[in-house]
C-alpha cells in the first residue's frame, strides 16, 4: 500500500482482526465433525509427511491438485492430526484474501470502497464458511485477488515486476481448484478492452511505446505462468484421465443440454437473492448465498456499475468495469454449467467481485446520506441543541449490525444445527475418538458400510477415522492394531473375543 495514513493502516488492521476472528474463533468445534473429503486431504498429508513425497497432484478421491494439500501437510506436521490443523490453513488463506481484496479494490477505486468491500468479505457467511473448511477451493479467491492486483498495477504502471508476480499467481491458480481453469478468459477480456483504450486515447508515439511495454509485460506474465504450471502440466500429460473435467454433472452431458443450461443459469443467478445452495456444507441450506443486507447492497452496486459501464461515459468501455463484469460472469460459469446449480462451492471464485459490487453499493448509499445531511443541517443545529448523528456514525453502526447478523447466522444458526453436524459426519469423529481412547494392544476393526469411491482398499468415508487415528498407511494400521474392512471382508473374518468393532454407516 502506498501513501498510507495511520488511520488507513488502523482501519486495515481492524478489518483483518475481524476477518481473523470470524475464521479462527472456535475453529476446533465449528464446523462440527470432519467431512471425508477434508479427511482425505489429511490422509494424503500424513503419508506425505511420513514419506517426504509432496506430490504436485494426488489421484485419490477423483484427483486433487497438490498445492493446498502440501500446505495442510505442513500444518499437520506442526500441530498434529486434528481437524482444525487442516482447516487452519483455509482460515489463514481466507484472512490473506481479505487483505488482497483491500489492495486490489484500492487500486481499482479508492481506500473507502476498498475498506467497505474487504469488511463485507471479512464477515460474509459465504467466504467465512469456506475459510473454515479444509477444501482447496478457498485458494481460488486468494489467487484471483492477488493475480489481478499485480496485473492491474502492471497495466497502470507498465511495470515488469508486477507483470512477473501476476504471472506467478496466474500459474499457481492451476494448482488450486478446477474452476480456475477459465480465469484466463478474464485476463483476455481486460487486455482486449485495454488495447482499445490505448489506441483511442494515446497519440501514435505514446501508443507505440505503451503497446510495446504492454506486449513485453504480457509476455513476461505468460512465461512466468507457464513455468509455474509446468510441473502440473507434465503430470497431466502422463495422466490424461485427470486433465479434463471429471464427472457427468455437466449440462452438456444431459439429454436436453440447452434446457439444462437455461435452468442452471437462472438458478445460479438466483442464488444471490432468491434460493441458494441447499447443501448444508456449503450454505445455510437453501437460503440466499448472501445475507439480505449484503444482497441488497450487491444489487445496488451491480446495477449502478452496469449502467456506468454500458453508458460508456468516457467514450469507451471502462477497463475497470470490464474486469469486474468479466470476473463476475466467468467465475459463475463453473456453477452455471453444472446440473447441481446453485452451487456455492464451484462459484467461490466470484466472491471477491461480488463483495466489490456490494462495497460500491454501500459507498453510494453513504455518499447520498452524507449529501442529505449536508443539505439538511449545514450550519444548523437540531431543535434539541445538538447536531444529528453524522453519516459516518450511521455507517459504523450499520457495519456492526451486519457483523452481528452474520455472526449469528454462521455460529449460532448454522453451526448449532444438527443438519450441519450430519453434513460433516460428526458420528465418524466420535468413532475416531473411541478408537484413540483404547489401548494400542486392543485390536480394532472398522467395518465401512457407507458407499463411496474406494481409497486404500475401502470406501472414502473411512478417511475421517483414518486421519484422526493417524492410520492412513498400512504400516500405521499394523502399529495401531486397526483393521479396515468392507462388509464382505467382515463376513469372512473371525473376530477375537476382546476385539472392538466399529461401523461406518
Amino acid at each position: 500500500m502506498r501513501h498510507n495514513s495511520k488511520r488507513e493502516v488502523a482501519i486495515v488492521l481492524l478489518i483483518l482482526a475481524v476477518a481473523a476472528f470470524f475464521r479462527f474463533y472456535h475453529l476446533d468445534r465449528t464446523p462440527p465433525g470432519l467431512y471425508p473429503d477434508e479427511a482425505m486431504n489429511g490422509s494424503n498429508a500424513l503419508i506425505a509427511n511420513e514419506t517426504g513425497d509432496y506430490d504436485v497432484f494426488y489421484p485419490e478421491n477423483n484427483g486433487r491438485e497438490g498445492l493446498f494439500i502440501n500446505l495442510q501437510a505442513m500444518s499437520v506436521k506442526w500441530f498434529g492430526a486434528q481437524s482444525w490443523a487442516l482447516r487452519g490453513v483455509s482460515a489463514l488463506i481466507g484472512v490473506l484474501t481479505v487483505l488482497g481484496l483491500y489492495l486490489l479494490t484500492r487500486e481499482l477505486f479508492d481506500r473507502h470502497i476498498a475498506a467497505l468491500s474487504s469488511f463485507l468479505m471479512a464477515i460474509s457467511f459465504w467466504h467465512v464458511n469456506f475459510s473454515r473448511i479444509g477444501f482447496r477451493a478457498i485458494m481460488l479467491p486468494f489467487i484471483l485477488v492477488f493475480m489481478f492486483y499485480f496485473f492491474w498495477r502492471g497495466l497502470k504502471e507498465s511495470s515488469f515486476p508486477n507483470f512477473l508476480w501476476a504471472g506467478v499467481f496466474a500459474g499457481l491458480g492451476f494448482h488450486t481448484y478446477t474452476s480456475y481453469r477459465i480465469a484466463p478468459l478474464i485476463v483476455l477480456a481486460v487486455l482486449f478492452n485495454y488495447w482499445l483504450f490505448l489506441k483511442k486515447d494515446y497519440a501514435y508515439a505514446a501508443y507505440a511505446h505503451a503497446r510495446n511495454r504492454l506486449i513485453g509485460g504480457i509476455a513476461l506474465m505468460a512465461i512466468a505462468a507457464f513455468l509455474v504450471v509446468l510441473p502440473l502440466g507434465l503430470y497431466y500429460l502422463s495422466h490424461p484421465e485427470f486433465a479434463g473435467a471429471r464427472g457427468g454433472i455437466s449440462v452438456f452431458a444431459q439429454s436436453e443440454p440447452w434446457r439444462a443450461m437455461a435452468a442452471s443459469f437462472s438458478q445460479t443467478l438466483g442464488m444471490f437473492t432468491f434460493n441458494g445452495d441447499c447443501n448444508w456444507r456449503h450454505n445455510l441450506a437453501c437460503s440466499t448465498t448472501l445475507a439480505w443486507p449484503i444482497a441488497g447492497l450487491f444489487a445496488i452496486g451491480f446495477i449502478k456499475e452496469l449502467w456506468h459501464w454500458l453508458s460508456r461515459k468516457h467514450g469507451h468501455f471502462s477497463p475497470t468495469h470490464t474486469l469486474l463484469f468479466a470476473w463476475f460472469l466467468i467465475m459463475l460459469l463453473p456453477g452455471m454449467l453444472s446440473i447441481e446449480a446453485p452451487h456455492a462451492l464451484r462459484t467461490v471464485g466470484a466472491i471477491p467481485v461480488v463483495m466489490i459490487f456490494a462495497g460500491l453499493g454501500l459507498w453510494w448509499i453513504f455518499k447520498l446520506l452524507g449529501a442529505w445531511y449536508d443539505h439538511q443541517y449545514s450550519g444548523a443545529v437540531s431543535h434539541v441543541g445538538r447536531a444529528p448523528i453524522p453519516a459516518v456514525w450511521v455507517l459504523v453502526i450499520l457495519l456492526g449490525a451486519m457483523a452481528i447478523f452474520e455472526y449469528n447466522r454462521y455460529f449460532n444458526i448454522w453451526g448449532g444445527s444438527p443438519h450441519t453436524a450430519g453434513a460433516f459426519t460428526q458420528e465418524y469423529v466420535h468413532i475416531a475418538d473411541q478408537i484413540n481412547a483404547l489401548p494400542q494392544s486392543v485390536k480394532k476393526y472398522v467395518i465401512v458400510r457407507a458407499g463411496g469411491v474406494e481409497v486404500y482398499g475401502v470406501p472414502m468415508p473411512a478417511q475421517t477415522v483414518m486421519f484422526l487415528t493417524q492410520s492412513a498407511s498400512q504400516e500405521a494400521q499394523r502399529e495401531k492394531n486397526i483393521f479396515y474392512l468392507t462388509p464382505g471382508e467382515a463376513r469372512q473374518r473371525q473376530f477375537e473375543r476382546n476385539a472392538r468393532i466399529f461401523e461406518i454407516k
